[in-house]
């Protein structure tokens, strides 16, 4: 009995030692997260599994298709994909030339890559697009299939150095935003009308099923460019994409995803360059952006939806890409009710006078969401309209947009950046008394012909630390 209750004691003691130390290793690795948030990156960018492939070929011609940019493509597609992840996986390879097509979808395992001087064309014919699960602005639903789609599959990639072409003009899809700027006229239909987006937000709102959520032909919902839904470890690389009808680069639900080396350059209405949502370890790196709105954009679904999924987008990073023409640089938002964490900015350029933020994030009372552990450093930016960090949590379009969802932003942290023409403000941030921002930081900020350094509305813990606006120190408010 001595001899057990020796043992008992001991092994208690050993318990509360490791307990102790454990801890204490929690308590330092949580310190070394909070005090260097870019080794945490590092941490992320180590964890990210690229995909791989099999050294093996499949030329699409070889099953039947033809050049010239008239013949129709579709199944030569689908038979050199189908075949390839049937064998194990390898490369579908697309030669140089013009190739006409419907909407691809990837299956494991296969990477579709395109030689330098192949372009792909992608129909604008309704009928060519299948209904899959998709989503819309942030709301799921049955619509037309992406021109690019992977649903629940894994290792697979876009490569090479040829075109993506959605081939969306004002006659071909664009119009359908209702817009008279994209080629929309009095009388024409449009998505605007109740029974296309307004019925989507409403069944959402009501808990409609998703595979209730019927729309397609007669609709006007823009298909997605290229949609990795549910997926893990995927790749897009180097290819440069245009005329995108709707987002072009949409991870969705996905996990461990490299944008690396693309293009976009794609002027329509909604034309987001790419937009990760609800997804987790997405790398953005060595990109160019020239869109007709934010240049990325972070998104973790639409109201109800968002907060039906409920999955927030986290461990977002950026690197070395440049910003050209846009509605923002780097955006979170609007469609952010489940909330965005840990996004790291580094090493960017930013310059256009069709560029209206660097930094922006953007909610509602309808959207709530939270928005927190924002890391921005070492950017060039030459030149902005309105303002070099926006935080707007009273976003309004599309009509009223108040709710009982509070937004709320925490931590949000920029250093190292030069501006050369800071437009209207370098800092407008308006919060709510509820629930104001929180802890924003300027870390060796320069900021030159800029009309003001900023402007506040319920924000806690702004600090500026040698920051400079027109030349002139700028001091932390009280």
């Amino acid at each position: 009995m001595v001899r057990n209750l020796f043992f008992t004691r001991n092994n208690f003691f050993l318990v509360l030692f490791s307990m102790f130390f454990l801890s204490c290793g929690v308590k330092q690795q949580q310190s070394i997260v909070g005090d260097n948030p870019w080794k945490t990156m590092q941490h992320i960018i180590d964890s990210v599994k690229v995909p791989s492939f099999r050294n093996k070929t499949y030329v699409i011609t070889d099953f039947g298709a033809q050049a010239g940019g008239v013949f129709d493509n579709t199944q030569a597609f689908k038979k050199a994909i189908q075949i390839c992840t049937e064998n194990g996986g390898g490369k579908v390879l697309v030669p140089s030339g013009k190739y006409l097509t419907g909407p691809i979808h990837l299956e494991n395992n296969v990477n579709l890559h395109l030689e330098e001087g192949a372009e792909i064309l992608f129909s604008t014919n309704t009928a060519d697009y299948p209904i899959v699960h998709t989503s819309w602005e942030g709301t799921e639903l049955m619509n037309y299939s992406p021109l690019i789609y992977a649903y629940k599959k894994n290792n697979v990639a876009v490569t090479g150095k040829g075109i993506l072409n959605g081939q969306a003009n004002n006659e071909k899809w664009l119009w359908w935003c209702g817009s008279k700027r994209y080629g929309w006229k009095e009388g024409m239909p449009s998505q605007g009308d109740p029974a296309n987006r307004v019925r989507l937000v409403a069944m959402a709102e009501e808990g409609v099923p998703v595979s209730e959520r019927v729309f397609g032909e007669g609709h006007y919902l823009r298909p997605n460019f290229i949609e990795f839904f549910e997926c893990t470890n995927m790749l897009l690389k180097e290819v440069k994409i245009i005329n995108a009808p709707f987002w072009v680069i949409h991870p969705m639900k996905s996990t461990n995803v490299t944008v690396d080396g693309v293009t976009v350059q794609s002027h329509g209405p909604n034309n987001d360059g790419c937009d990760p949502e609800y997804s987790k370890n997405v790398i953005i790196k060595n990109c160019t952006f020239n869109t007709g709105d934010d240049c990325i954009a972070i998104k973790s679904g639409r109201d109800a939806d968002g907060r039906r999924v409920a999955i927030p987008s986290e461990n977002i990073i950026v690197q070395n890409c440049k910003m050209i023409d846009g509605h923002g640089g780097v955006v979170m938002g609007s469609e952010i009710s489940a909330g965005v964490k840990n996004v790291f900015v580094e090493n960017c350029v930013m310059d256009s006078p069709n560029l209206d933020r660097a930094i922006r994030l953007k909610s509602n009372s309808k959207r709530g969401g939270l928005i927190e552990n924002v890391y921005v450093r070492n950017l060039d930016i030459g030149q902005v309209k309105e303002s070099v960090l926006i935080i707007d949590m009273f976003y309004n379009v599309y009509g009223s947009q108040s709710g009982n969802f509070i937004p709320r932003v925490q931590n949000v942290f920029l250093e190292n950046i030069k501006v050369k023409d800071g437009g209207k403000y370098g800092i407008l941030a308006k919060g709510y008394k509820e629930a104001p921002i929180k802890n924003v930081v300027f870390k060796n900020v320069k900021i030159e012909k800029v009309g003001k350094a900023y402007s506040i509305e319920n924000v806690e813990g702004l600090q500026l630390i040698d920051t400079y606006v027109n030349g002139t120190l700028v001091v932390s408010p009280k």
